[in-house]
This record gives C-alpha cells, sequence and structure tokens, in this order.
C-alpha cells in the first residue's frame, strides 16, 4: 500500500500500531482527552452532533497530512553557552546542526515508506498552511491529518501530540487539540481534525501536550484563512487588488505580496537537557536566541527551501526521494529551516506583513523608516461596531505571546543608486535583536527590499514569502 491518504471508513481516533503503550505521566492526559472527546457531544454550526457523527466528520479524505517528530537546527554557534550550546550530539548527526527540536512535517503525498522515514527530521516552524473561509458547504471543510512519528533521540518519552488552532472560533473540544477534551495523537497513531473556518485573519497552530515544552521545543506554525472577498476586483487609492486580508468591501485590506513573521525562542539548556535526558526548570526560562521563522539573523536573509508551505512549491515537491526536506541553495544546515524572513516588493506595492508570537515574551517588532497600517489583529478587523475603520499607522508593534497581527506596508519610491532600498525589519527588544552575537545584528532581524519597477524587479509571487527572483 503506497497511498498515504486517509481512506473512508478509516477510524477518525488515534489508532496505535504497535500494540497497547504503557501508561506514563505524559500521555496519562492525553488518554484522558481521548475519553472526554468521544463520551462527550459538540456544537457544530448550530447543531448539536452525537459522538458518532462528529466521528464521521474526519471520515473524508484529508486537504493537508502533518508528522510530529523530533530532529536538529542550525542556531549560530556564537555566542557559545557550554555546555547547552551547540550541543555536541547535533554535528553527529549532521555537520552545522546545534540544536535538539520537536517538529511538525508535511508529510503529504508521501509514500508509506517515505512517511515513516521522517522520524528524526522535524522541521521547526512548520509549513505555511491557509485555508478559504467556509462557505456552508459541508464538502468544502478542511480537513488535516496528523500523525505521531514518536522520538528518535528519546524513545523513552511517550509524548502525545495534538494540533491546537490557536484562536480558531467555535471549534468543537473533538478537534480543539486540547488535550483534557480532545484526542492526542499517541506514537503509532493518527487523528484528522476537521475545520470550517469563519473568520479570515492570521492565526497559528501548536501541540497542546505538555505545551510549554513543545511549543518552546519548535511544535509550531501559521496558518491563514482566506477571506470570501478573494477573486473579486477592488479599487484602493487608485490601484486594483483582487487578494484581501479581510472582507473590507471596500479593499482597503488589499495587498500585492505577503510574508509572514512568525515569532518563538530558543532557551538553549532546556534544548540541551531534552537531548541529554534531563528535566528543564521551566521557571528558570531564559531565552537566549529570538527567532524569525525558524532563523536568527543573517540566516533570516537566506533563500527559502522548498518547505516554506503545504500547497504552492516548486515543482510541486517539497521532499527528495528519500521523503526528506531539501535544503536552500548552499545552506545544508538550514534544510530544517525553511521559511525565509527576507521581503521584497516593487516600489508602490502594498505588502500584507503577517506577525503571529508564540514566544513566551512581548515583541517590539520596527521598521526603521516606514509606516506599517493595522489592519487586523487577532484575526479581527479593525473596525468598530459601526464599520468605521479603527486602523491605525506606526512603525512598531508591541506584540505579546499569542498575539497576531495583520499590518500593510506601502513600499515608496526607489530612490538609491543600488539594486534595491533597504529598510531593516527588527525587534528593538536589544536583547533579542542581537543575540550577544559577534557583529552586533542578530535575532529577530530581517530586511525589506524596494525594487524600481521595470526591469530586474521581483516577479509576482507565487506562494507567501516568494522573493519573486529564482535563489
Amino acid at each position: 500500500m503506497t497511498s498515504t491518504e486517509p481512506q473512508r471508513g478509516a477510524a477518525p481516533t488515534s489508532v496505535a500500531l504497535d500494540g497497547p503503550p504503557r501508561v506514563s505521566r505524559r500521555r496519562a492526559l492525553g488518554l484522558a482527552g481521548s475519553a472526554v472527546a468521544v463520551a462527550g457531544v459538540g456544537t457544530w454550526a448550530g447543531r448539536v452532533l452525537a459522538p458518532e457523527q462528529v466521528a464521521s466528520a474526519a471520515d473524508a479524505p484529508a486537504n493537508l497530512y502533518l508528522a510530529g517528530t523530533d530532529g536538529w537546527i542550525h542556531l549560530p554557534p556564537t555566542p557559545a553557552i557550554p555546555p547547552y550550546h551547540p550541543d555536541p550530539i547535533g554535528a553527529t548527526v549532521a555537520p552545522g546542526m546545534t540544536t535538539y527540536v520537536f517538529g511538525f512535517r508535511n508529510v503529504t503525498g508521501m509514500t508509506d515508506v517515505q512517511r515513516l522515514g521522517q522520524k528524526y527530521h522535524a522541521q521547526h516552524s512548520a509549513p505555511l498552511f491557509w485555508v478559504d473561509e467556509y462557505d456552508g458547504d459541508p464538502a468544502h471543510e478542511f480537513r488535516v491529518r496528523l500523525t505521531n512519528l514518536g522520538l528518535e533521540l528519546r524513545p523513552d518519552l511517550f509524548d502525545a501530540h495534538t494540533l491546537h488552532w490557536h484562536g480558531f472560533r467555535n471549534v468543537i473540544p473533538f478537534f480543539d487539540g486540547e488535550p483534557s477534551g480532545s484526542v492526542s495523537v499517541r506514537a503509532g497513531g493518527e487523528f484528522t481534525y476537521v475545520y470550517r473556518p469563519r473568520d479570515p485573519g492570521t492565526y497559528m497552530f501548536h501541540c497542546h501536550v505538555e505545551d510549554v515544552e513543545h511549543v518552546h521545543m519548535g511544535m509550531t506554525g501559521m496558518v491563514f484563512v482566506r477571506p470570501r472577498q478573494n477573486g473579486q476586483t477592488k479599487t484602493h487609492d487608485g490601484r486594483q487588488y483582487s487578494r484581501f486580508l479581510y472582507n473590507d468591501g471596500d479593499g482597503s485590506t488589499g495587498y500585492d505580496r505577503e510574508f509572514s513573521m512568525f515569532l518563538s525562542e530558543v532557551w538553549a539548556e532546556a534544548h540541551w537537557a531534552d537531548a541529554h535526558i534531563q528535566l528543564p526548570e521551566w521557571s528558570d526560562y531564559r531565552a537566549d536566541f529570538a527567532l524569525l521563522n525558524g532563523r536568527v539573523h543573517p540566516d533570516t536573509l537566506e533563500p527559502n527551501g522548498p518547505g516554506v508551505n503545504a500547497f504552492d512549491v516548486e515543482e510541486g515537491r517539497t521532499f527528495d526521494a528519500d521523503g526528506d526536506l531539501i535544503a536552500p541553495p548552499g545552506r545544508p544546515d538550514l534544510r530544517y529551516q525553511p521559511i525565509s524572513s527576507l521581503v521584497t516588493c516593487v516600489e508602490g506595492e502594498r505588502v500584507a506583513l503577517r506577525f503571529a508570537n508564540l514566544g513566551f515574551r512581548e515583541s517590539a517588532m520596527t521598521i526603521a523608516g516606514l509606516r506599517m497600517r493595522v489592519v487586523g489583529r487577532d484575526a479581527t478587523p479593525m473596525r468598530g461596531r459601526t464599520g468605521a475603520d479603527t486602523s491605525y499607522e506606526t512603525d512598531t508593534l508591541n506584540i505579546g505571546p499569542g498575539e497576531s497581527y495583520d499590518v500593510i506596508v506601502t513600499a515608496p519610491p526607489k530612490t538609491g543608486s543600488g539594486e534595491y532600498d533597504t529598510y531593516l525589519l527588527y525587534n528593538r527588544s536589544f536583547t533579542r535583536s542581537d543575540n550577544l552575537a559577534p557583529g552586533g545584528l542578530g535575532g529577530q532581524a530581517t530586511e525589506i527590499r524596494v525594487y524600481a519597477d521595470g526591469p530586474g524587479a521581483p516577479a509576482a509571487q507565487s506562494f507567501p514569502n516568494d522573493w519573486g527572483f529564482t535563489a
């Protein structure tokens, strides 16, 4: 059997492939959550559903297939934080690898052999995915299938995994991913989550089992809900748009390009402790590295790898013949951190920046020399109760943990003599913009590059975070 798509009639609950597991402290919560979900009822589009009706909602093929596992990523070897960073185990796995992580991988379209071979190949900051606003047709529900490949380096941990769509409104407990009222996917199992997204905007998703640890270790990602207004043509400030952040009615959230800016953190001691069979003391938390889309500056400026998103990818492939990720050109050490943060645009264009913070500290993201118009916060458009426009301009976003912002930046005319004008986008909280790295700038920092309209300008985007150039 080579097909990896869910078959009709397959059980939607977590199914063990290797016999009854031992019960541990970590797994007890997941098992209890499964019992609650199966015993309860759910509200779905205003109707009360019996358990068997809830289960049958996950009985159709999935749109996206994710896998949870562990692995290694690259962070700058300096500053050294002995004995925690760089972790010597990483170099034995692959050159340049420094930090042990957990993460989600996109295994859609893989054979069974390829999929199972992705254990110990976790991606930090999961691939972006997006869904269309639900139109009321049950055939257009969005399904994400999650399988748990287990932890290669820590087989003593029987951690379950879930997919919790952070901020998703009105989800029934069965599909929420919060393990005390939902289903947890134990090692060797799988489960299909079903969504009817009704509120456009920018969201996050993460594992909710041992959530402090699993979120910090990298089981996180971003998800967008596209508004139903997309595809319509609206004029705003003399320019026509067909892509929008929200159902604004007037084109005010229209944009030409979009880029994700996902904020997270690494406390080196915690990652080392998980790799070396130690127990982190989370009350001692102190972030050593601040990441933007899973990288730190200057790696944030390096090219994308094919694992940026779950849909539009180069030649339709995100993986090699063995199912492993393909590294960005010239950077094999960034194989499992494929998402670039570099912003490229053409003068006069409107650029949508989607910010989300799943670190544990507030951030202050700043653009030097440009203003951002905030049009949405936490997947809610900036409109008053009467529909009045409450969007505002700023040069700094103060983003708390678990928050998201949708902003639009209008690219100014190119004025410099070089190939492009450069504007710095960075976290003005000093300890998260330098990481005490040699040369100063590091951490959550990237560039916005504005090109002149005409020859040499970036082409139209094929997917979010696409530069418009062939790397």
